[in-house]
């Protein structure tokens, strides 16, 4: 076996996989920046029986309905700090922007718990979504100060699965 050979073999090999993993890691990053959020209803063709019992049980699923209840008595901003909570990536990019701009993240959906699902949705590839979600991610929105006004508490999954 010529080991000089061998050698340059393996400096060429290390080379191309050196390549490859740039290409990689810049395409999930790109990949990163493009995905946006999608809406629930996209969700349902691959998790129907998860959607079918997030729509009927999940208060969130039609969480825009509460700022509608109260809105007469809110100025604008008041109504814009309820979109982060009651709606779907508010503020975020590829997030809700107005029910008539956005009207498929209106309400607080799938994907407040597991991040945008673009990428996923077209991909179907779970690493692109949220799969084990955490009393963190209720936390942004249950907070102690909300628990006591509106007198609801985080509880992952809540009726959505």
């Amino acid at each position: 076996m010529n080991f000089n050979k061998l050698g340059k073999y393996s400096a060429v090999m290390a080379l191309l996989a050196g390549c490859l993993m740039a290409v990689s890691w810049t395409t999930w990053a790109q990949d990163k920046a493009a995905n946006k959020y999608v809406g629930s209803a996209v969700c349902q063709s691959c998790h129907e029986e998860q959607y079918t019992t997030f729509t009927a049980y999940a208060r969130k699923s039609h969480s825009y309905d509460s700022i509608l209840k109260r809105i007469k008595g809110l100025t604008p901003v008041e109504v814009q700090e309820c979109y982060t909570c009651h709606t779907t990536g508010y503020g975020e990019p590829g997030g809700f922007v107005s029910p008539e701009k956005t009207p498929e993240l209106k309400d607080a959906g799938c994907e407040v718990c597991h991040g945008p699902g673009k990428i996923h949705a077209e991909s179907q590839d779970p690493r692109f979504i949220v799969r084990k979600v955490t009393i963190d991610v209720c936390q942004r929105c249950h907070i102690e100060e909300r628990v006591q006004s509106f007198r609801y508490k985080p509880i992952i999954h809540a009726g959505c699965h």
